[in-house]
């Protein structure tokens, strides 16, 4: 099976309105891999593997986010896929 693997940073008011536990409840929904995290600037970054249609689902999800959230930007690169990663988690902040 094809794997795709996306690193995304999004901008805008995301961070205080559920966004990290929504992303992990829809990337579940979707079968994938990887973690989110709140970054010191405001924005959220975002790691996920998978289906490619489904990385594709998720990243057309970022652009929304929960009802709370006003995305302004979202910025995503392909990346190779990190064979270790197992669930999709909420990662700690960076200090």
């Amino acid at each position: 099976m094809a794997m795709k693997a996306i690193h995304a940073y999004v901008s805008g008011r995301v961070q205080g309105v559920t966004y990290r536990q929504s992303c992990r409840q829809v990337a579940r929904s979707l079968g994938l891999v990887g973690w989110v995290r709140n970054l010191p600037d405001g924005r959220v970054e975002v790691w996920a593997q998978g289906d490619p249609a489904a990385c594709d689902r998720l990243v057309d999800w970022l652009w929304q986010g929960p009802p709370a959230a006003q995305v302004t930007g979202v910025e995503t690169d392909s990346v190779a896929p990190d064979v270790t990663l197992r669930d999709f988690f909420i990662q700690p902040n960076p200090r």
